[in-house]
């Protein structure tokens, strides 16, 4: 896998432009593969989207948990996940969740399985929304759930980059726990960002970079890297060529 690349573009199907920023990254040769939102606003389309530009076995889930309305309806009424029925994006990740808490979670994946596979999305691979699926106590649920829906390629917790020497230690245990489990990976994961800061990195073997695909107020694709403001910002995602060129894309399917 040496002199081979993931870029995987997240969020396929939260809005509009979004979904056409990542069919054009896909159509420019900057991305390999792409996540889709059950629950977002554009899904529908994005996947006629992913058919008409010929990436739609590329796709995988992106699991959501932390923005906008849920699928289940136990999920909504429960303040651990939720509040007025929609996430509230806070969950305390050093709180262990009830069996009840785990149990909407578990509905609610699934249930975002479900939706993406009757749209028509075969699902090559998963990751999630704000690195949700790493969670030390989703792990087992949401790994539980994937491989109910013969779903084994799955996104890394970052592991390159600046990330401190406890972090670290905590990100490997849990990525060598996924390869025990039977999941496949890359062997590292990290940001567009961590890649200018290492780019010998994706030399020493298989590396996923994440990217997010919008376009900003002058119609440049970028990767977006501020969800504050109204109008997407971000780097002109073309820059990524710099350091990926001379390698092979390949997908999450090709693992």
């Amino acid at each position: 896998m040496h002199n081979k690349i993931i870029v995987n573009a997240d969020d396929f199907g939260l809005s509009e432009s979004c979904s056409l920023a990542i069919a054009k990254a896909f159509g420019e040769n900057l991305i390999s593969s792409t996540t889709a939102m059950a629950n977002g606003e554009y899904i529908e389309d994005a996947y006629k989207i992913a058919v008409e530009n010929g990436f739609i076995d590329k796709v995988g889930i992106h699991i959501v948990l932390t923005e906008d309305v849920p699928l289940t309806e136990g999920i909504k009424n429960d303040s651990f996940f939720c509040e007025n029925g929609v996430f509230h994006g806070k969950i305390n990740r050093l709180k262990k969740p009830s069996k009840s808490e785990l149990q909407h979670l578990r509905e609610e994946v699934s249930a975002q399985i479900k939706k993406l596979r009757a749209i028509g999305f075969p699902l090559s691979h998963a990751d999630s929304h704000h690195h949700i699926h790493t969670d030390v106590f989703f792990i087992k649920t949401i790994e539980e759930v994937l491989k109910e829906n013969g779903i084994n390629k799955i996104r890394l917790h970052r592991n390159f980059g600046r990330i401190k020497f406890y972090k670290r230690f905590v990100k490997n245990l849990y990525n060598k726990k996924l390869n025990r489990n039977g999941f496949i990976t890359t062997e590292t994961m990290g940001s567009l960002d961590d890649l200018r800061d290492f780019p010998q990195t994706i030399k020493d073997g298989l590396c996923e970079i994440m990217v997010h695909p919008d376009f900003d107020k002058d119609n440049v694709l970028i990767d977006r890297t501020d969800w504050s403001a109204a109008v997407p910002v971000g780097v002109p995602l073309d820059t990524i060529k710099n350091y990926i060129d001379g390698m092979q894309l390949i997908s999450y399917k090709d693992l």
